[in-house]
């Protein structure tokens, strides 16, 4: 009975600490939550315990002098239509904010994209707290539900940002036009050399202002009760063995001639989708591609998770005709949303994928470990908030590695222990530990921000 108490309280404090409204707020609870872990991982297996963080604080508390002045007149209006699914939609939006903070510009309610792969028809209103989002930016910029009267009329210029930008070369045209439609929004900003006032603020955006709706929020407390009863640990692994990222990446191993010609008649049928001639084998030696269900399975086993682990697979449905056999024949206990839930529970969401990745990111962040086995927009975000929230532990496979160690593996070149042990060291510093992001010689291909917020919302304490 204690145990189980002790075991709400902690599910008390995370989710409080999710619908806090304020950085007073915040640090009590996050101390609480560190507090709290400690107590808990006195006895935790080396597994599951985080990466050492006592002399790191998340840190975006706005100063006085950053509040911005209502009673300013505006350079203009922002209208904001996002791109892809729900997490590169949230990165563009929190992007969008810093960028009308930037321009002094009052940013109109962003429009989600129905148009991408799975065609949601979801609006913001029904994934975020519309309230949450504009009290919690009150104090940064002006948020209006639409156009005034005033500019209603005027047709709006569009324009596509350039990527990784600084932002300042369209003010001019949002003085002169007064209406502007940014038509793509994600990685429009630089992830390094912004001022550290924007950088919070799109930590504010990401973490405080766009938090799901109340619904949401309450299915996912009660999925992650169900998961913890008895005290159990859970992994959530960002499985995304599914059909649009096997067909962008040209990714075919494990699969059947069949299914290989299935995913290559759609990547030639998506126009967006420029590089059309993939070799699979050369994919996937680069690293390049999503991790299979099999070899997932024995990426967690040779790092020592046992076969009764509770899994939580954060995935919409996995591609191939075996699925997830080949998984759940080293890990029984795999559950998703649909699973877990009830049918009635679900039915609210059905058919709306962006409601349904909502869900699994509420389930990712309160897991114990989280393990991702393709560097995609859902892994980015939850991988920065979890580090954000106290580096929780998060593993990312050394994938050119590990399916080059898995061959050998694979032709009995090397045993079971040697691949154990191999496989152990190579990852022990793969986790969400405190590291500074550092800057590349090209935007593209220095770490993502939202990935990994220090510096910039993370602090050192000196």
């Amino acid at each position: 009975m204690v145990t189980i108490m002790f075991t709400k309280y902690i599910h008390m404090i995370n989710f409080n600490a999710e619908m806090a409204n304020n950085e007073e707020d915040l640090v009590v609870i996050r101390r609480q939550i560190l507090d709290e872990t400690s107590r808990k991982q006195v006895q935790a297996p080396d597994i599951w315990r985080n990466p050492r963080s006592d002399n790191y604080r998340g840190c975006i508390a706005r100063l006085t002098s950053e509040t911005r002045n209502r009673s300013a007149p505006t350079n203009g209006y922002i209208l904001v239509q996002t791109n892809g699914g729900l997490n590169q939609m949230k990165m563009g939006i929190s992007d969008m904010v810093a960028i009308a903070k930037i321009m002094g510009a009052t940013l109109v309610l962003p429009t989600l994209d129905h148009k991408s792969f799975w065609t949601d028809p979801s609006d913001f209103k029904d994934l975020f707290d519309i309230k949450q989002f504009m009290t919690t930016l009150q104090d940064d910029i002006e948020i209006v539900e639409s156009l005034p009267p005033d500019v209603a009329g005027i047709t709006p210029e569009e324009k596509d940002p350039i990527s990784w930008s600084k932002a300042r070369e369209i003010l001019s045209l949002l003085r002169q036009k007064k209406v502007v439609k940014f038509v793509h929004t994600d990685s429009r900003l630089a992830n390094n050399g912004i001022p550290d006032s924007i950088q919070k603020l799109r930590c504010r955006t990401m973490y405080e202002a766009l938090k799901c709706t109340k619904e949401i929020n309450e299915l996912g407390r009660k999925l992650v009760n169900r998961l913890k009863q008895n005290n159990d640990h859970y992994l959530a692994l960002h499985l995304r063995y599914e059909k649009d990222m096997l067909a962008f990446t040209g990714c075919t191993h494990g699969l059947s001639e069949k299914e290989a010609d299935e995913l290559k008649a759609l990547r030639y049928s998506v126009k967006r989708w420029k590089v059309k001639n993939i070799k699979s084998k050369r994919n996937r030696k680069l690293g390049n591609c999503p991790l299979t269900p099999r070899e997932s399975a024995i990426f967690l086993q040779a790092l020592g998770f046992p076969s009764s682990t509770k899994i939580y697979i954060v995935a919409g449905e996995i591609y191939g005709e075996h699925g997830l056999d080949d998984f759940k024949e080293k890990y029984p206990n795999v559950y998703t949303h649909s699973t877990l839930a009830t049918e009635d529970e679900l039915k609210p969401f059905k058919e709306m994928q962006n409601q349904l990745a909502a869900l699994d990111y509420t389930l990712a962040l309160a897991s114990d470990v989280f393990v991702y086995t393709y560097d995609g927009n859902m892994a980015k975000t939850i991988q920065g908030h979890r580090m954000f929230r106290g580096f929780q532990k998060t593993i990312y496979p050394d994938k050119r590695n590990f399916v080059k160690m898995l061959d050998e593996l694979d032709k009995r070149n090397m045993s079971w222990e040697d691949f154990s042990s191999k496989v152990k060291n190579r990852h022990a510093n793969r986790t969400s530990r405190p590291r500074r992001r550092v800057a590349g010689s090209k935007p593209k291909h220095e770490e993502n921000f939202y990935a990994n917020p220090f510096p910039g919302c993370i602090c050192e304490n000196r």
